[in-house]
């Protein structure tokens, strides 16, 4: 990787005399961008270029060269590749197009030349991609329109080469620079996961942002990611996010997942906080390069009009934030630096009158607080003064602070020299408080990362992969892979979740007699791996108490489910004894092709599609990871005790979400998996798996 980042010497492969070739703007770049390296052209034609000479063949170009840029068409790749691998060139771009993004024909020929790069052990970047460039190297090897970026700290790897230019263009009008920008393209070879170290490396980068369209290694990805993370915040826009052609799966999981959800649950898992636009990621990046980070979530709001700061107090809540409670030091101070109709209560406005002195004491005094962790500014264009007076000055004490200031400069024109004092000085500033409060969000979302428990799941788990292949090869599953009813218990059973104790009967005779061994009250659910919602075709029954009850439930439950599902295969009928009541919850796990076994939690029982309360993580779990799965539902919050309720046991919930995370990935047989309802108790009264429902991958049946 080196040798992409720091080459001794560049070669472009169709460099061109023509200004409208790209083999042009690649070798004017290359020369502009002031890179101290050797500089060489290739083209048949021959002839110079800037003041260099062409050579005809890439054995031609003499030392030093270990970076070669290649612009010529795709058909002629190959033989490039070839040539350089001879010459001992081990790191190549190609910008040229015409490969697998054409179709068939054009992924033969990437196949072809991934095969020549790994004969010759060489690093590929691309193709159909427009290079890179580092601004403090320097190096440029990007045919992009010039001027190129400004000097920075935020590394941009994008999939798109037209957002790379749109980017380098818009952040030299909002103000601030990058210090790599990387293409990759079709990633034949190298993929996101593979910059993102060598990136992180870079002493110049402060943050990584990335535009991403898809992943190609999931668990390589979220692996370099959460080393990263820990020196290096990343940020990143997944686009595509719809479920659109997603394949129909047959569990309430599957159909809630989605391949989004797998997605978020990834950049979770791996440290990477996803923004919803390009602008909130630029936002954020710029936040997390420039600002010390906040010790939690209690902002203060400084303002010189009310408006304003009724839209920050909103948009602070709408991110997880709140208004720090100010002291009555704080207020007393504040009293004393302003006019009596001023309001000294959290969002502290100074009236329209204030200017350089006033916001300057006043946001001195917020940062002396101990109960604020952060402070947005919004500034309107002061009558009495000018917005770049007041800017300049706050900028030395925000310099200074160990707490994040963030500036919402609202207007335009009469604005703009206090956002180029901001800039210069590398405080953020927006033009409007949501994207203030978002970025103060960010801020806090990267602190509580730093502090996230590093525990691994597969540590405390005891593997039960023996007894689990036991069941699956004595199991009979039908033609859609679903596992009966019985043998799908018994597997999770097999790595220590509660389930009821059941029995399953083919007759209203043996229904009595397994009620009357497993000990009154008990339910009745009709056992068919063709019908997932018993209780839609009538195929529950509970609370039965009687031999009597037990036998006419028996034939009332199968009698429904035959009328209402004619073509269901029914095994019979499964007897279980009747569990107390509890909270009822569901947790599920598909398996996406990408990252691996994607669990959910969320509320369960009949209404969990019309609920869709329900959250996703990616296997495996730690405590922490589980703990905090839930606490994104309503089910999970419920769990703590609502309203006078009692609350459920939560370890208990906790434990089966991860065990059922590693079944998964102990059992890579299994396509999706889901307990609902699982039936929580009181505290310290554990759950149970009421209904459980596993079905087993294409080609494993």
């Amino acid at each position: 990787m080196q040798a992409f980042f720091a080459p001794r010497g560049v070669v472009i492969i169709g460099a061109s005399l023509n200004p409208s070739k790209l083999g042009y703007g690649a070798a004017r770049n290359l020369v502009v961008s002031g890179y101290l390296g050797a500089i060489h052209f290739v083209n048949p034609r021959g002839g110079r270029l800037f003041d260099r000479p062409i050579q005809p063949d890439v054995a031609s170009v003499p030392d030093p060269v270990d970076l070669a840029m290649i612009l010529i068409p795709g058909p002629l790749v190959p033989q490039a590749l070839e040539e350089c691998g001879q010459r001992g060139i081990r790191a190549a771009i190609v910008g040229s197009g015409g490969f697998r993004e054409t179709g068939a024909e054009g992924k033969a020929l990437e196949d072809r030349c991934r095969e020549i790069a790994r004969r010759h052990r060489m690093r590929i970047l691309g193709p159909n991609c427009i290079g890179l460039l580092d601004t403090h190297l320097p190096i440029d090897t990007t045919f992009l329109p010039l001027p190129g970026p400004i000097p920075g700290d935020i590394a941009f790897l994008s999939h798109s080469g037209a957002i790379c230019e749109a980017v380098i263009d818009w952040a030299r009008g909002q103000g601030f620079g990058l210090s790599r920008l990387v293409s990759l393209g079709n990633q034949m070879d190298l993929t996101e996961a593979d910059l993102l170290a060598p990136t992180a490396a870079d002493p110049h980068t402060r943050v990584i942002a990335m535009y991403l369209e898809g992943v190609g290694d999931g668990p390589a990805f979220i692996r370099e990611a959460r080393k990263v993370m820990r020196e290096k915040p990343v940020v990143a826009i997944k686009v595509g996010r719809s479920q659109a052609g997603r394949e129909a799966v047959a569990s309430h999981t599957g159909a809630l997942a989605g391949r989004d959800a797998a997605y978020s649950a990834a950049f979770r898992k791996a440290g990477v906080i996803r923004a919803e636009s390009s602008e909130e990621m630029f936002d954020w990046a710029r936040a997390l390069a420039w600002c010390p980070l906040p010790r939690g979530r209690r902002m203060a709001v400084l303002t010189n009009a009310g408006g304003p700061g009724a839209i920050a107090a909103d948009a602070l809540e709408a991110n997880g934030l709140s208004l720090a409670a100010l002291s009555d030091v704080t207020r007393a101070v504040l009293r004393e630096q302003l006019p009596p109709a001023a309001s000294v209560r959290n969002p502290v406005d100074a009236l329209a009158s204030a200017g350089p002195a006033e916001f300057a004491g006043c946001l001195a005094t917020l940062l002396a607080d101990e109960g604020v962790d952060g402070v947005m500014v919004i500034l309107p264009p002061p009558p009495m003064s000018t917005a770049a007076e007041v800017v300049g000055a706050v900028i030395p004490m925000i310099r200074s602070s160990p707490k994040p200031v963030v500036i919402a400069l609202m207007g335009e024109d009469l604005i703009m020299q206090a956002a180029r004092l901001c800039r210069q000085a590398r405080v953020p500033d927006y033009r409007f408080p949501e994207r203030a409060a978002s970025s103060l969000g960010a801020l806090v979302t990267r602190a509580e990362q730093l502090v996230a428990s590093e525990a691994v799941a597969e540590a405390a788990m005891r593997p039960h992969k023996e007894a689990a292949q036991r069941i699956l090869r004595e199991a009979d599953p039908g033609a859609d892979g679903f596992l009966s009813a019985t043998a799908a218990t018994e597997l999770l059973a097999a790595y220590g979740a509660r389930v009821p104790k059941q029995r399953l009967a083919r007759s209203p005779a043996e229904a009595a007699a397994a009620a009357k061994e497993i000990g009154y009250p008990v339910a009745l659910k009709v056992s068919s791996a063709d019908i997932p919602h018993k209780s839609d075709v009538g195929g529950v029954a509970l609370g039965l108490a009687g031999e009597g009850d037990v036998a006419e439930a028996f034939r009332r439950v199968t009698e429904s489910a035959r009328g209402a599902a004619p073509e269901a295969r029914i095994e019979g009928v499964l007897v279980q004894e009747q569990l107390p009541a509890g909270i009822e919850v569901i947790v599920g796990m598909v398996r996406d092709e990408q990252f691996g076994p994607l669990l959910m939690f969320g509320s369960g029982g009949v209404e969990v599609e019309g609920l869709n309360d329900v959250a996703f993580a990616l296997a495996p779990l730690s405590r922490e990871e589980a703990v905090e799965l839930m606490d994104r539902t309503w089910a999970g919050r419920r769990l703590r005790g609502t309203r006078g309720r009692p609350p459920g046991d939560r370890e208990a919930a906790v434990d089966c979400l991860r065990l059922l995370g590693q079944l998964a990935l102990d059992v890579p047989e299994i396509a999706e998996a889901e307990i609902n309802p699982l039936r929580v108790f009181e505290r310290g009264r554990g759950a149970a798996a009421l209904d459980v429902r596993i079905r087993l991958q294409d080609g494993q049946r």
